[in-house]
């Protein structure tokens, strides 16, 4: 195990709150878009991520005394979800309305979203801090092996 492994750890973490942010913003900024590319309405996204083991070999699952061959390493994105609910109003004035007059609306809940932001903001900076604390270990490390 490096000594650098929580940093990496810390940098992964930091990564996946910043794509998750990103992820929330452009929800937030296609919280009325009724009509895509893609055509239909705008459909909520979202970060799917799991957690990143590698392989350890022997000697180090000897020495970390674990029952497994395997170890944390962080976080891995593994893909960015869709949600495919619909959700509909009734506007026979709108140019998307169907013959019914109803138009297919985004899925997105500003409730919700903000709900994200604020903990993937804690999440960023708790991630934040402990790589400043993965720092001060460092240099005090480095002040130690001075003397």
């Amino acid at each position: 195990m490096s000594i650098f492994n929580g940093l990496n750890i810390n940098a992964s973490g930091l990564a996946l709150e910043r794509l998750k942010l990103d992820t929330i913003s452009t929800n937030i900024a296609n919280v009325n878009t009724t009509r895509t590319p893609e055509g239909g309405p705008y459909r909520k996204k979202s970060i799917d991520f799991a957690e990143s083991l590698k392989n350890v070999s022997t000697t180090e699952q000897q020495r970390n005394s674990l029952a497994t061959n395997r170890m944390s390493y962080g976080v891995r994105i593994t893909g960015i979800a869709e949600d495919q609910t619909v959700r509909t109003s009734y506007d026979p004035t709108n140019p998307d309305a169907d013959e019914n007059g109803y138009v297919e609306q985004s899925n997105v809940n500003m409730a919700d979203e903000m709900v994200d932001m604020i903990q993937a903001l804690r999440t960023y900076e708790a991630n934040a801090s402990a790589v400043e604390m993965n720092k001060s270990m460092l240099r005090k490390a480095l002040e130690i092996s001075k003397e």
